[in-house]
């Protein structure tokens, strides 16, 4: 999934005599789209599940994919880590991050408080007009859905999340939820999940539903219950088998 993230200014030391200023600063702006690039591919790599949790990323291969160098590689991977989606490990390299069962409670934690006040707010501005685009949304989740189409239907369910935030005109919780979205796809990929795509979109109805009539109550309740579906159906409780019963033919 791609994200809008607002780039540091850079302070451009004095520019040699005879040379202007503006010769340099195309370059780093290249730079800088170039690693937000591969930053947004990686990321919708991982939350369309192409990348598994533990997978290597391997500096020269991304820098060959990019043709890019290896210091925007390691400048993309270093915002990766950041956001937590990339581990990286000294004298081994980056890897797919995989999150622990507490970080998974607590991302879910998170955004159940975060999901249930963005409905709770978006019910008293809705639009007419944005319930349509919502509808619009929901058929195409269920098209995807329809055809199993495993990479279309993981990014719509996870952008339906996101397209609600932006109608409440917060890109900085649009942010926040994408980034809160692309760490859900690395924990359903470690604890696989038995909560259908079609159950999702289903509830995904219903909270549209409830938008439409602007009823702020169900739309809180269908929301938490939406998240605490999911999670719940996560393997977060590995059943711990006894060895004796585990080794008997």
């Amino acid at each position: 999934m791609a994200r809008s993230r607002s780039n540091l200014k850079v302070i451009q030391p004095p520019a040699p005599a005879g040379r202007a200023r503006a010769e340099v600063a195309p370059v780093d702006e290249a730079s800088a789209s170039t690693t937000q690039r591969i930053v947004d591919s990686i990321t919708a790599a991982i939350v369309e599940r192409r990348l598994m949790p533990g997978t290597k990323l391997a500096e020269t291969q991304i820098g060959e994919i990019f043709s890019v160098s290896r210091t925007v590689v390691r400048q993309a991977l270093n915002r990766l880590s950041r956001d937590h989606l990339v581990t990286l490990e000294p004298a081994r390299g980056a890897f797919v991050a995989q999150p622990s069962v507490e970080e998974a409670r607590q991302v879910f934690e998170v955004r159940t408080m975060v999901e249930a006040a963005m409905v709770k707010a978006l019910c008293a501005q809705i639009t007419d007009e944005q319930v349509a685009q919502l509808r619009a949304h929901l058929r195409h989740e269920q098209e995807a859905v329809a055809r199993t189409d495993v990479t279309g239907r993981t990014r719509l369910l996870a952008d339906f999340h996101v397209v609600l935030a932006r109608m409440l005109g917060n890109e900085v919780l649009a942010q926040l939820l994408a980034d809160l979205l692309a760490r859900c796809s690395l924990v359903a990929l470690m604890y696989q999940s038995s909560h259908s795509a079609e159950h999702s979109q289903d509830e995904h109805v219903a909270i549209v539903d409830a938008l439409a009539r602007r009823d702020a109550r169900a739309a809180v309740r269908l929301m938490e219950s939406h998240l605490g579906n999911v999670e719940r159906n996560l393997r977060l409780h590995p059943r711990m088998s006894d060895l004796s019963q585990a080794l008997q033919p």
